[in-house]
């Protein structure tokens, strides 16, 4: 085992509240029990749980840590029993249930990935949250095939940007709301079809025209709200939805009909409280399908900004701000 020191500067949330809440303190460094490996991490994505967790709305899973961060990046520096495809010195990608924003973090071995060729730690750590979501959502949820139409909501967000290049990669036709010119120019120089502004037009009313009046096969919806009576009208029929966030709310006032004519599957997931089987289900998914891909450059992250992990606050002020495309990531000194 590398030597280490005792004591890590980590993120703490002080108190519920907005990004002012986020300050450095020293943690213990953390041991890997069994099963697990210890990262030196390098950098770490900022994700919207994160931004709840803050918030005080989104509950610490049981045995995870507090500290705040699900992604990173790093070099393994030490391993647990039973811990056995990793060694000293490997620079892998990683899920975790809590615990990223530090200069370690504990990582359970079935839930990291090798960083793909060609990827720094910066473009590293904007993936495990992103990439685990899409295809478990978009592909393992949701079935969706080469030469069907998917819908994705919040096109030019971090899930959003890799929704539609893992679509485009695996041959769908792939539209995208967005609420801006510039997000909307994003996402089509990434691959959308066509992106739709849905502050200028209906995005129903557009998936419609698109597709010549069937609707969309797949679609992916972080918004909720008023947007799942909407979603149900423009899905094509035997159309799967799929719900990862509530930006717009948890409730909705919904006419069932269409759900029943048109034959439709609703359905959607929680990835955090999940178990660590299921996510390395996910993992083992994504280095078979996906990373060859990365590796191949056909897809990479999109980064938005970069702040160093002391600066944790004004990275939690960017994606508070929404103007961001794409993934804000912390990177940690040396």
């Amino acid at each position: 085992m590398t030597s280490m020191p005792d004591t890590m500067t980590a993120i703490a949330i002080a108190r519920p509240g907005g990004p002012e809440v986020l300050v450095p303190e020293m943690r213990p460094v953390p041991a890997p029990g069994p099963g697990e490996v210890l990262v030196r991490v390098m950098a770490a994505g900022v994700n919207r749980p994160d931004v709840m967790q803050r918030q005080g709305r989104y509950p610490v899973p049981p045995g995870a840590s507090d500290i705040p961060g699900l992604e990173l990046a790093g070099e393994v520096v030490a391993l647990g029993p039973g811990a056995a495809r990793w060694k000293e010195g490997d620079r892998v990608t990683a899920l975790v249930p809590g615990g990223g924003y530090a200069e370690y973090a504990v990582v359970h071995a079935t839930n990291a990935l090798p960083v793909p060729a060609g990827l720094d730690m910066t473009a590293a750590a904007a993936m495990p949250e992103t990439f685990f979501t899409v295809w478990h959502n978009l592909f393992q949820r949701g079935g969706l095939e080469a030469g069907e139409t998917m819908l994705v909501h919040g096109g030019s967000s971090g899930i959003g940007t890799v929704a539609i290049m893992l679509g485009t990669a695996f041959g769908a036709t792939v539209l995208a709301t967005a609420g801006s010119a510039e997000k909307c120019a994003a996402c089509v120089r990434i691959g959308a079809a066509r992106a739709i502004n849905y502050r200028e037009e209906d995005f129903v009313a557009v998936v419609k025209e698109a597709t010549a009046g069937r609707g969309a096969d797949v679609i992916l919806d972080m918004v909720g709200g008023d947007y799942v009576p909407r979603n149900y009208v423009a899905a094509a029929e035997d159309g799967r939805i799929v719900q990862i966030a509530f930006l717009h709310g948890s409730k909705a006032e919904v006419d069932l009909n269409p759900l029943m004519r048109k034959r439709l599957t609703h359905t959607g997931s929680t990835l955090r409280p999940r178990p660590v089987t299921v996510k390395a289900a996910i993992a083992n998914g994504l280095e078979e399908r996906v990373w060859p891909l990365i590796a191949a450059g056909h897809c990479h992250p999109v980064i938005d900004s970069v702040f160093p992990l002391r600066e944790a606050a004004a990275a939690h002020a960017r994606i508070d701000s929404g103007a961001h495309i794409g993934k804000i990531v912390l990177t940690v000194a040396g």
